[in-house]
C-alpha cells in the first residue's frame, strides 16, 4: 500500500519539483499539489490523505493555521517542509499538531525517510531545528520557564534530556542499556504526565519549560 501524499506551496517550480522526486519512490503515491492552506484543508476533508507536506508562508492560509485545522478535523499526518526556520514558526507548528519539522535543503532520501517514519507514528524534528530553539529560546526563556522535574522519575528526566537532544528511541536504549520497549514505556508515562502528544513536543517542553 503506498503513502497517499499532497503537496502545499504557493512556488510552482518547487512544488511541482517535490511531486517528480516523491513520484520516483514506489513507496509515495502524490495525489495532488495545491497553492496554499485553505487548498489544502478543503482537500484533505474530501480525501483520504496520508500526509500532507505544507510550506509554512502561503497565501489565503499559511502552513501553521493550515496545519491546526487537518489536524483537528482529519486523520492526516502534517509534515512542514519550508526554507523558514523561525523558533515562533516551529513551535505554533508543533503546538497545531505537525508531526515533522524539516527544512527544503535536505536531501530527498532525508525527506523520504522523514516522510516514511512519520507515516509510521513517529514525529521528526531535524537536529538543526532542535539546536535553534536550544540557542535563541532557551535563553531567553529560562529565568521564567524552568522545568519542573518534581513529577518525573530520574530516569524519565535521562529519557527527556536525550530527546531534547535529538535521539531516537534507539539510540535512547543504547544510551541506558534498556530495551527500546521500555524507552516506549518511559515515553507514555511521561506523555501522560504532560499531556503531550508525541516525543516532539517533549523536546520543546524540556528545552523551554512550556506545554503549550
Amino acid at each position: 500500500m503506498k503513502i497517499k501524499v499532497i503537496i502545499a506551496d504557493d512556488n510552482s517550480f518547487i512544488r511541482e519539483g517535490l511531486k517528480i522526486i516523491l513520484s520516483t519512490y514506489e513507496e509515495f503515491e502524490v495525489l495532488d499539489t495545491v497553492n496554499d492552506g485553505k487548498e489544502a484543508l478543503h482537500y484533505c476533508l474530501k480525501h483520504q490523505v496520508d500526509i500532507a507536506l505544507l510550506d509554512v508562508r502561503m497565501p489565503n492560509m499559511n502552513g501553521v493555521e493550515a496545519t491546526k485545522l487537518i489536524t483537528a478535523q482529519t486523520n492526516t499526518k502534517v509534515i512542514i517542509l519550508t526554507t523558514f526556520d523561525d523558533e515562533e514558526y516551529i513551535l505554533d507548528a508543533i503546538k497545531n499538531g505537525a508531526k515533522g519539522y524539516l527544512l527544503k535543503n535536505n536531501d530527498p532520501e532525508q525527506i523520504r525517510d522523514a516522510m516514511k517514519s512519520v507515516f509510521k507514528g513517529n514525529s521528526i524534528i531535524q537536529d538543526l531545528i532542535l539546536e535553534k530553539i536550544k540557542s535563541n529560546l532557551l535563553p531567553e526563556k529560562k529565568a521564567a520557564t524552568k522545568i519542573n522535574l518534581t513529577p518525573f522519575t530520574e530516569r524519565e528526566r535521562e529519557i527527556m534530556s536525550l530527546i531534547a537532544k535529538g535521539y531516537s528511541n534507539k539510540a535512547i536504549s543504547k544510551q541506558l542499556y534498556i530495551s527500546e520497549g521500555t524507552v516506549a514505556n518511559y515515553i507514555t508515562n511521561i506523555l501522560s504526565k504532560t499531556g503531550l502528544e508525541h516525543r516532539t513536543q517533549i523536546a520543546i517542553y524540556y528545552l523551554t519549560g512550556k506545554v503549550n
